[in-house]
């Protein structure tokens, strides 16, 4: 889970921008006519989770952070790694030694950061007692699956600090997209004594936390859903940070959302359905952004036993009109998802990986194959009716896929009967990772060009693996292309495409579509860093043209 190399999504498109046009009134200014400074306002499409790095799983915060706190590496603008906290890095040349040498910076309290604050950090990640949701981000360090067993201390990861200013990282294997891992949020420093002297509270509201990066985090209390990036004066290239203020509001409400930015209250938003799209297609504000999310439909095979039919599941897969959904209530400019790993994501000799691994049968509306198979599995389970619930988020955008399904979809096969949950972002993620749930709409967004991001949600012990889908080929071929064929382009790219094809030829999940990402923003906001496989908002090199 989430979102680090990659996170699980909310219902509404989040936002980014890269200096657009606007219309109506241009509010996007950072001095009133007292001379105080007044901040830019951003909508967020959920609110924050846990800013203590080692727990963020979901996008929403990660981007928040990423803004405020900044590791070896940053993932910025279309993807292009630049340097962060480190100034310059080495790998040896079996792919197994990374190690970073580190300039002079502070945290925002202004103590140095040091190499030993990577170091504690990432072994806190590791640590079982931290019960962190996204330690297999380092799995390939040197001792991880011994620590995870229980036979190691985490204290013996394969990361050390020779001196304060340098990092080395030793694997176990060669990892090609290690670099982008390190640019991730559980990658983060954690300054020891800090978080020690936190205890418990620690990340837990903007008080609780101190930051290396452009930006400090105020105003948030653990609970609301409005909070402000304030310049941090610390910051190691803190001459370079232009705006001063970036207030977060969380907008659930489309027409909330709409009537706020036509009304000056917000500078940026996401058009969220098609009427909105409509209204701004023509207008110098909008723009659409490149997006790496797949939106899925997880069921969960412990709680409804009859989604272990392989039959009853491909029905719920064809019965589904994908495009009748994006165009008539999204139409956005999403489209429908070919499986797991989203479109223009990854090529290899000039072959994108959603269209070598696709399996047609698993991802297309055939209503007459699906009520065929529903029978099937029907009499195969020994069941006249089926009553199951999906879950998802409160957002305008989650209640209107909830429904589709419920109303447009499902309610075709005979004898099902579907009922529907909308709560708050953070609730559902909870439930996710509890699994406590029947159905549920999710996804994931990578911040790495690879498809093994995808593709490690499903083995059998991924705590993404929302469906507690199992298959040992799978695991075994995934588990290949991370280990013996890593350094081998083309057998690490047919293990994940076999993979794939596993996957989708058992529906082990139902694709659902992969986002667009419509946007307007005012005309004075410029250089926001955007990147499908990144930060979704950058504003560290951002300014506001006078």
């Amino acid at each position: 889970m989430l979102e680090m190399k990659k996170f699980i999504i909310g219902s509404t498109m989040v936002l980014m921008a890269m200096g657009l046009a606007a219309c109506g009134k241009n509010t996007a200014t950072q001095t009133q006519n007292n001379g105080t400074t007044k901040p830019i306002n951003w909508m967020a499409s959920a609110e924050l989770t846990s800013i203590d790095q080692s727990k963020i799983v979901d996008q929403v915060t990660s981007d928040t952070v990423l803004n405020a706190e900044q590791g070896l590496l940053v993932n910025g603008n279309n993807g292009v790694i630049r340097p962060g906290i480190a100034k310059s890095y080495q790998v040896s040349k079996d792919g197994k030694t990374y190690t970073f040498h580190l300039r002079d910076a502070k945290w925002s309290d202004g103590s140095k950061v040091t190499a030993q604050d990577f170091v504690y950090s990432i072994k806190r990640t590791v640590n079982p007692k931290t019960a962190s949701q996204t330690s297999y981000d380092m799995d390939h360090i040197l001792n991880y699956d011994a620590i995870q067993q229980g036979k190691m201390s985490y204290k013996s990861l394969g990361v050390y600090a020779p001196n304060d200013k340098t990092v080395v990282f030793k694997l176990s294997n060669p990892e090609p997209y290690f670099k982008y891992l390190v640019a991730e949020a559980d990658y983060l420093p954690e300054k020891q004594s800090y978080v020690e002297s936190q205890g418990a509270k620690f990340g837990t509201t903007s008080n609780n936390q101190i930051y290396d990066g452009p930006y400090k985090i105020t105003g948030w209390t653990g609970t609301n859903d409005t909070w402000m990036l304030e310049k941090n004066n610390q910051y190691w290239n803190a001459k370079n940070t232009k705006i001063d203020k970036i207030r977060m509001n969380v907008e659930k409400d489309a027409n909330t959302a709409l009537n706020e930015y036509e009304s000056g209250q917000l500078d940026e938003m996401t058009p969220s359905n098609k009427q909105q799209v409509s209204h701004f297609k023509n207008s110098p504000d909008f723009h659409t952004l490149s997006d790496s999310r797949i939106t899925y439909i997880a069921l969960n095979f412990n709680r409804i036993p009859e989604f272990r039919n392989r039959n009853l599941r491909k029905a719920l897969s064809m019965i589904i009109n994908r495009n009748q959904f994006l165009n008539n209530v999204m139409g956005d400019g999403s489209f429908a998802a070919k499986g797991l790993v989203s479109k223009n994501i990854s090529s290899y000799k000039g072959k994108d990986f959603a269209d070598a691994s696709y399996v047609k049968s698993a991802a297309t509306y055939n209503p007459s194959e699906a009520i065929k198979y529903w029978k099937k599995g029907m009499k195969e389970v020994g069941k006249k009716t089926i009553n199951f619930n999906i879950l998802y988020d409160d957002s305008s955008n989650g209640k209107a896929m909830t429904e589709f399904l419920q109303n447009a979809a499902f309610n075709k096969l005979p004898g099902l009967k579907v009922t529907t949950t909308n709560i708050p972002t953070k609730s559902r993620l909870s439930r996710q990772i509890a699994f406590d749930y029947d159905a549920t709409i999710t996804g994931w967004v990578t911040t790495y060009p690879d498809p093994i991001s995808y593709l490690e949600l499903m083995t059998t012990h991924n705590p993404y693996n929302f469906v507690r889908w199992s298959n040992h080929d799978y695991d075994k071929l995934i588990n290949a292309a991370e280990t013996t064929d890593a350094n081998n382009p083309a057998k690490r790219w047919d293990d994940m495409v076999k993979a794939e094809k596993i996957l989708m030829n058992d529906q082990g999940i139902i694709p659902f579509f992969q986002s667009a990402e419509p946007q307007v923003v005012k005309t004075n906001i410029k250089n926001v860093g955007h990147s499908a496989a990144g930060f979704d908002w950058d504003f560290s090199n951002a300014y506001i043209k006078k």
